[in-house]
This record gives C-alpha cells, sequence and structure tokens, in this order.
C-alpha cells in the first residue's frame, strides 16, 4: 500500500470535514447551472463543497506618476464568496491574467501597453503583439483570500495621458477536473481614468450577446477569453501575425474570417490564415456566413441595433480597414477596383458612402449591403389556408386559402405560373411519423407525401382560392394529416436602369393538421424552432426561397425520403454511382451541422440536390464554442432543440432508408443519434441493443438515467 504524506492527510481531513458541514453551511445558495453544465448533475454535496464557478472583478485601478500600474483583483465564486487563488484553502486552483490598455484621446480603438514580440520561425520577421503582463503569478499581494492586488511588470509609457481612458482586463481559469467539473472560465474588464474623472469614452459597437447566437459561448484562446470587451483589448491595430503579415486587428479580423470563401482575395486563390499558438494554422478560407444563409451583407446580423451598445451604429462610419476587410480587393493607394479613385485617407469615405441613400443597391452602406430577396420595394407574398374540405380517408381534400401581396391585395393563382414563381402544396402524414404513407396514382416519385401543381387553383377576386388535390388520401388512413403550401415569385429590381437585376422572394410557408378519421388532431411533435435558426441563420430559407418553416421542411424531409431521384442527373459523375444518401431531417440537420467532423473520420456528408447539384458539407463547422474555447461544440443540442427534445426518446416511429449506411434501413434513434456519433462502435452499441422488439435506447438514455442526452452532453 502506497504511502500518503501529512500533508495529503490534513487535506483529505480538512475536504471531509467541509463536505460534512457544506450543506447547512450553503443550502440557501441560488445556483443558475444549466442542464449543459456538469454541475447541473453533480451531487450536491460536492456542488455546496466545490461551489462551482469563477468571477473575476476589478475593484479599483490606478497608474501611479512613474507609471507602475496596480489593480485590486477579487476572485469568487457565482454565488459572491471568496476564493483562493492558490487553491489551498478553497477548491481549484484559479490562473490569472491581466492586461492594460488605453484608448489614446481622437482614437476609437485600444493601443495595449502590455506587449511581447513575436518571432515567426517561417520568414525570421518579429512583430510587437497585445499580450498579458509578464509579471504573472509574481505580481500579486494577497490582502485576503479572494482580494489581491496585482502590480505590473509593464510600466506605462513616460507621459501618458492621464486623462485618457484605460482599460484593465483580467481573464484565467479555475481547475475542478479532480471533481469531475471541469475547468471553469472568466474575464472582465474595467474601466477607469488615472486623473480620476469619470470615463466618457469606450469601445462598445458589439456586445457579447449578438456574437453568442451563433457561437453560444464566446470564449478564446483555451476558454480564458470570455467576451468580446476582453478581445478588443489586445485584438488591436498594433497586432500583427509575423507569420502572414496579416493584421489581428478586430475590426478586421473579424470581418474577414466571417467573409471566409466569399473574400475576393480567397476566390482569387490566396487563402485567409493565422498562425496562432504554438504556429497552429486557423484557415477560415472555406468559411460561409450563416446569415440568410451564406449572404454576408447582412451587417447587422452582427451589429444589432437592440443590444443597447452605445457604438451600435458605427458600422455606417466607414473606414477603409474594416470595408477593405471584406472588399480586401481594393487598392486605396491606387484606386483599383474602387471606381479608379484613390482614398488617401478616412475623411474622405462618408462623401460617398453615407449611411443610406434614396435607392437600395447605390454606394450607400446600407444600400450598398442590400439583399435583393430581401429589398423593401418587393410586394410581398402572404399565403394563409382557412380549410379543408373532404380531408376524410379515401378522399381527395380540397384546400382554401387566400394569396395576396404584403399590402393585401389578392394575387391570382395562375399568375404564379412559369419563370421565378411557383405555388405548391404538399400532402402528407400521418403526424405521428411521415415517412411511408402511399397515396397511389398519379404517379408518385416522392417518399411519404406528394406535392401538386396549386397555380391550378380556381382564384375569386378577393384572392380566395380553392385547390381540388388529384391524390386521394388513403382508405385506411387514419390520425391527423398534414398540408403545407410555399409559394415564390420573381421580380425585376431597378428596372430600366443601368442595375436593373431578377430576384424572387417566397411567401412565409403555411401548414394545416386536419383529422382524416374523426379522431383529435394530433400535431406532429416539436424538436426545434426555426427561431433557433434565424437566431444564426437571419432569414433561413432554402430550395430557392420556397422553404422557411420547419412544419414544411419535415413534411419531406422524412424517414423514407432519399436523394437517389436526383443521383441520376447529378452533375459530380463521382455521385451518380454512390449509394444515395438520406435526407430524412434528423439525419441530414445533423450531419450538415456536424460536416467538418463527419470529413475528418472519412465520412463526408454529400447530398446530390436539385438540377443534380453536388453539396458537399464537409466544409461545415458549428459554430457554438465549448467552455474551452474550441469551435464546432455538437455538444449545445439546445441551441436547436426546444422543450429538451433531444432527450424525448423514441425521437420517431418509422425507420429511416439510409441507403449508405452499413444499416439500412436505421431505427429512428439510431438513425438521429449516429448521425454525430457516426463511428462503428457507435453503430454497434446501437444494434447490440437493438432487437425484434425494436431499440432500447430508453433503458438508458432517457431524460433520467445515467447516460441521458444531456448528461453525456454535458461540459
Amino acid at each position: 500500500m502506497g504511502c500518503i504524506s501529512s500533508g495529503g492527510f490534513i487535506r483529505i481531513f480538512l475536504i471531509v470535514t467541509v463536505l460534512a458541514g457544506a450543506v447547512g453551511l450553503q443550502s440557501e445558495g441560488k445556483y443558475t447551472f444549466s442542464k449543459r453544465d456538469k454541475a447541473y448533475f453533480a451531487d450536491a454535496n460536492i456542488i455546496n463543497f466545490v461551489r462551482p464557478g469563477l468571477v473575476f472583478k476589478v475593484a479599483s485601478a490606478s497608474i501611479a506618476s512613474d507609471g507602475t500600474i496596480k489593480a485590486r483583483v477579487l476572485v469568487a465564486d457565482p454565488q459572491g464568496l471568496p476564493l483562493d487563488r492558490l487553491g489551498i484553502n478553497t477548491p481549484g486552483q484559479v490562473s490569472i491574467s491581466l492586461v492594460a490598455a488605453t484608448i489614446p484621446n481622437g482614437q476609437r480603438q485600444y493601443v495595449s501597453y502590455t506587449t511581447r514580440v513575436q518571432t515567426s520561425p517561417i520568414t525570421k520577421v518579429s512583430a510587437t503583439q497585445a499580450a498579458a503582463d509578464a509579471a504573472g503569478a509574481a505580481g500579486f499581494t494577497t490582502n485576503a483570500d479572494g482580494d489581491y492586488t496585482y502590480t505590473f511588470r509593464t510600466k506605462a509609457p513616460s507621459g501618458f495621458d492621464t486623462h485618457a481612458t484605460h482599460t484593465i482586463g483580467v481573464y484565467g481559469s479555475r481547475s475542478l477536473a479532480d471533481f469531475n467539473l471541469g475547468t471553469n472560465y472568466a474575464s472582465t474588464t474595467f474601466n477607469f481614468v488615472p486623473d480620476g474623472s469619470a470615463v466618457t469614452v469606450t469601445r462598445d459597437v458589439i456586445r457579447t450577446q449578438s456574437c453568442e447566437k451563433c457561437h453560444d459561448n464566446l470564449a478564446f484562446h483555451g476558454g480564458s477569453r470570455v467576451g468580446i470587451n476582453m478581445c478588443m483589448l489586445c485584438h488591436t491595430p498594433q497586432t500583427t501575425d509575423p507569420d502572414t503579415g496579416n493584421t489581428v486587428d478586430l475590426a478586421v479580423f473579424i470581418h474577414k474570417l466571417h467573409m471566409g470563401k466569399n473574400l475576393p482575395s480567397v476566390i482569387a486563390g490566396k487563402p485567409y490564415q493565422i498562425i496562432g499558438f504554438n504556429q497552429g494554422v486557423s484557415d477560415w478560407s472555406d468559411v460561409v456566413f450563416p446569415a440568410n444563409p451564406g449572404d454576408p451583407r447582412n451587417c447587422e446580423a452582427c451589429h444589432e441595433q437592440n443590444t443597447g451598445a452605445k457604438q451600435a451604429t458605427a458600422y455606417l462610419t466607414p473606414n477603409r480597414a474594416a470595408c477593405g476587410a471584406c472588399h480586401d480587393n481594393v487598392n486605396f493607394a491606387t484606386g483599383e477596383n474602387h471606381v479608379n479613385l484613390p482614398q488617401v485617407d478616412d475623411k474622405q469615405c462618408a462623401g460617398c458612402h453615407f449611411p443610406q441613400g434614396e435607392l437600395e443597391f447605390d454606394a450607400s452602406i446600407k444600400g450598398g449591403h442590400t439583399n435583393p430577396t430581401q429589398s423593401s420595394t418587393l410586394p410581398g407574398l402572404v399565403i394563409s389556408i382557412l380549410k379543408v374540405n373532404n380531408g376524410t380517408a379515401g378522399n381527395k381534400p380540397a384546400i382554401t386559402f387566400t394569396l395576396k401581396d404584403s399590402g393585401g391585395n389578392p394575387i391570382a393563382a395562375s399568375s404564379l405560373v412559369g419563370g421565378a414563381n411557383r405555388l405548391a402544396a404538399v400532402l402528407a402524414g400521418p403526424t405521428t411519423d411521415y415517412g411511408y404513407t402511399d397515396f397511389g396514382p398519379p404517379t408518385v416519385t416522392t417518399g411519404g407525401y406528394v406535392s401538386e401543381d396549386a397555380t391550378k387553383a380556381t382564384c375569386g377576386t378577393d384572392g380566395t382560392c380553392v385547390y381540388q388535390f388529384l391524390h386521394a388520401i388513403p382508405a385506411a388512413a387514419t390520425g391527423t394529416f398534414s398540408i403545407g403550401m410555399e409559394g415564390r415569385r420573381g421580380a425585376t429590381l431597378l428596372a430600366g436602369t443601368t442595375r436593373e437585376m431578377a430576384t424572387e422572394y417566397g411567401a412565409v410557408n403555411k401548414v394545416v393538421d386536419f383529422s382524416v378519421d374523426g379522431s383529435p388532431v394530433q400535431h406532429r411533435r416539436q424538436v426545434v424552432d426555426i427561431a433557433k435558426c434565424n437566431a444564426c441563420h437571419v432569414s433561413l430559407s432554402v430550395h430557392g426561397e420556397n422553404r422557411n418553416q420547419i412544419e414544411m421542411c419535415v413534411l419531406c424531409h422524412n424517414p423514407s425520403e432519399t436523394d437517389q431521384a436526383r443521383r441520376p442527373a447529378a452533375t459530380n459523375p463521382a455521385d451518380k454511382n454512390s449509394p444515395p444518401q438520406s435526407v430524412n431531417f434528423a439525419v441530414l440537420i445533423h450531419k450538415i451541422h456536424d460536416g467538418a467532423a463527419l470529413a475528418a473520420i472519412g465520412q463526408p456528408f454529400v447530398v446530390v440536390g436539385f438540377g443534380g447539384s453536388h453539396n458537399d458539407f464537409s466544409d461545415v463547422t458549428f459554430p457554438a464554442f465549448s467552455p474551452a474555447g474550441a469551435v464546432g461544440n455538437v455538444q449545445s443540442c439546445s441551441m436547436c432543440h426546444v422543450n429538451g427534445s433531444e432527450q424525448n426518446l423514441p425521437v420517431g416511429l418509422n425507420d429511416v432508408k439510409t441507403p449508405n449506411s452499413l444499416l439500412n434501413p436505421t431505427p429512428a434513434t439510431t438513425a438521429a443519434c449516429t448521425a454525430c456519433h457516426a463511428e462503428k462502435p457507435a453503430l454497434s452499441h446501437a444494434v447490440a441493443n437493438t432487437t425484434q422488439f425494436g431499440e432500447s435506447c430508453t433503458a438508458c438514455h432517457s431524460a433520467d438515467d445515467a447516460f441521458a442526452p444531456d448528461k453525456v452532453h454535458a461540459q
């Protein structure tokens, strides 16, 4: 038997003693853990002892006349109880780093006092970069547990401006791995003016909450730099990557990495890369901005106007650095790709690029970033379903609906024939699980649903229309069926001008449920919400502006549907001879958002779309960040799922057609889960736990079980 040191005995004694009294000591604490936190599922005694979480606060800061910078830093758990940064008197050692920066008078961005010199082993070029202060642990003086004074090794330069805004940034982590609670990360910033006057100048352009619509948890560099206020202290104009020569100034860096695949320089063949810590290569050349989707012109997807950011309209004041980040084929010195006009400074920019002009698609900021499908001049298309007649088993249903523009003016269904125009009605059922209903003749080439041309509807002058389906509801049908409608109109913008352009726009899909046998109407289970999709995608509309509501998507993207019908016309020769791919919604969405990870294990997700298009999602990385600051955190299920639906097992009743899988067909829950857990052992586990009686997932993976999805995905 091994020996335990006297110090070890003392520590064990302290832990046991505190655990024994922990519940009584902190039973009134109000914890805010979510099901995505490991702490949510931990034993209450452990939680009350460890007090997971980390909060930094800067109580005060000062700069002496000789440039000495000091900050009083408070370290606590989320309940406000102090933490010993050394991890002796309280559980978990806390690592802390500090940054000091200023916004020089007359400037908009920070200049960091704390810097380092980085030399590229590739180019041998050296660059000064904003960084944490070099004093590290040696800079701390303990006032009490959780209360420290930090003296910077870096000094403010001689003659520093005592009237300018200065900011202290604190970031760090707390290791709780010994308690199976991972690592906690935190950052904070503190603004002050050295002369003691009030802070009147800040940088507040975009709030962290806007970033977290897509990224969920904005944390970088191992997770300790949390939130955009921390980012801007180091990602300043003074900081460049010596390996590539690229600036990491936040205004440039963020625009370029989100523009990614659409950067003119990337299209021309030059990848956009930054060489980071330990010479790690970060390449954003395949990033597609998710708004609308893939349309980087939607500035207000990030520059939101409802967050309270004091400089939320800053994007309406153009400058060469930020604008040239996206338009990186513009040479401001020579005028190349800038209507041959050189731009020697930023003062002249607003002369042409004012906030908004009289016409869209002009040189104004808003006009130049208009998405044609969202032009304010489009008359709109509005569908409303009024009722379903003859919607019983064995009969051909008739649907009554209205078709109008946004102003309430009636539109004839027949006017949506030809060109980009379209109007269709989709019949599917039952709602318990779409997919395998046979609607019989006329010829049906789709799986489990029929889509009919609703432009043949009979319409009145008031826009009320009736469409009679050609297909009947099967005579043996029971339960609830659904009819969904989709429509699209073509339009010409700026007609008769040199900027004339064609576009198209769609109606918001409408779906109605109705009983085919007199039983109570049973709506399909809700798994995700389009509002959650649009938090990142802004205005999700696919298949040529036709489909934009989840209720519509699942009618076609059902367990029996694959891309088999489109494979013969595939534009990529390899796709013609490859097995068809399931486009069941649960499989499709999981695999799309986990695209890069699937490609990394040799299972690229490729779907042949309309017109034989080749759609390879191998470059898709889910934008959510893990607590450790790694993008691609598909464990953040609630980013998409609603009401804990990721735990509502089984996920469906019907097997899923998966011709390119090792298991075809695949049981419903197995298909959904192995869309991400795609390795053979995971599939083998599912197969081994499926018998002639069905899947046994609920034996271990129900909401309250040991291996419930939320528990195993918690971090």
